[in-house]
């Protein structure tokens, strides 16, 4: 527990940097961690004048950020740098209340665009669907596209999900990430490609003698993902999207376009995030790239006008 009454006021700025960055090193933290807290501190130190830590104050840090011709993202950065030299200063003894827990930057989130149906349409263009693996990942594009699964329950996709006689994905909650049963139509397509996908993948299973039902294998007939962020679908995903100069063709903007095309044909959010999978709405809303122009239209169509 911290001796307040005993609490340092004479302690410069230069020799708390010195001793805390003493402690980092034997933590083991990293060098360019490091030399980012003597960076900030120091120019902090430049642009306020203050000497010693008991003098920092709210206003002080105001006054440094205030300075800086950089954007929001930017002084962001900077300014969690130097709230953690002040915590350390706190654990220390040095300073006697947390005052810079209620200093922040906003940052407007940059919204993320979704896939559109010429982003999917170009990339099908020009996949070869008679080779395995370009038809796999074609269908693996589809049924993201059209359906808005995830990349992980994408993954673990098995026959047994599958009703070709209503043409849905009858997904459990074991698959899914928010635990709830759900299912999700497909089209023609998606019916003709998946079925040719399942005998590609009974002939390379016998070939190599595997036992599984999974949809989406490897040219082996092995699971595609050892773990949520190494798949090599997603890999050749990113790989096409350099190669072909397609700037939205990745998991995360296949399910956004999804989002967006049930959105632009008339279905509501509470509808799209049941179909998403979304615990929450609020996170269905990120997904919905909308301008302001279209907001205006969308809220226009409302007024008796």
């Amino acid at each position: 527990m911290k001796q307040f009454e005993a609490l340092d006021h004479s302690m410069l700025v230069s020799d708390a940097l010195e001793t805390i960055t003493r402690q980092m090193k034997v933590s083991g933290n990293r060098r360019r961690t490091i030399s980012d807290y003597v960076l900030h501190v120091e120019h902090f130190q430049s642009i306020t004048n203050v000497n010693h830590v008991a003098d920092i104050t709210a206003d002080t840090v105001y006054k440094w950020l205030d300075s800086m011709n950089v954007s929001n993202q930017t002084k962001l950065t900077r300014l969690k740098c130097l709230k953690a030299f002040l915590s350390r200063c706190f654990d220390n003894g040095w300073i006697e209340i947390k005052f810079w827990k209620t200093i922040n930057i906003k940052v407007d989130q940059k919204v993320k665009e979704g896939a559109t149906e010429r982003d999917v349409n170009v990339l099908l263009s020009l996949l070869d669907l008679n080779n395995f693996i370009q038809l796999k990942d074609a269908t693996a594009v589809l049924v993201m596209f059209k359906t808005g699964i995830r990349i992980n329950t994408l993954t673990q996709l098995e026959e047994r999900h599958i009703d070709f006689i209503n043409n849905v994905l009858n997904l459990g909650g074991s698959i899914m990430k928010n635990h709830q049963q759900i299912k999700l139509p497909f089209d023609d397509i998606i019916k003709r490609m998946l079925k040719v996908l399942i005998k590609q993948n009974a002939m390379i299973r016998d070939g190599y003698g595997k036992k599984n039902s999974l949809i989406f294998i490897t040219k082996y007939g092995d699971v595609i993902s050892n773990s949520p962020t190494h798949n090599n679908i997603q890999k050749r995903l990113n790989k096409y999207a350099k190669m072909y100069g397609l700037k939205n063709i990745n998991p995360h903007a296949l399910r956004r376009g999804f989002a967006k095309s049930l959105l632009d044909k008339g279905a509501n959010v509470a509808v799209i995030s049941k179909a998403l999978g979304h615990s929450d709405i609020s996170v269905t809303t990120k997904y919905l790239h909308l301008d302001v122009d279209e907001v205006a239209n969308s809220l226009r169509s409302y007024l008796d006008v």
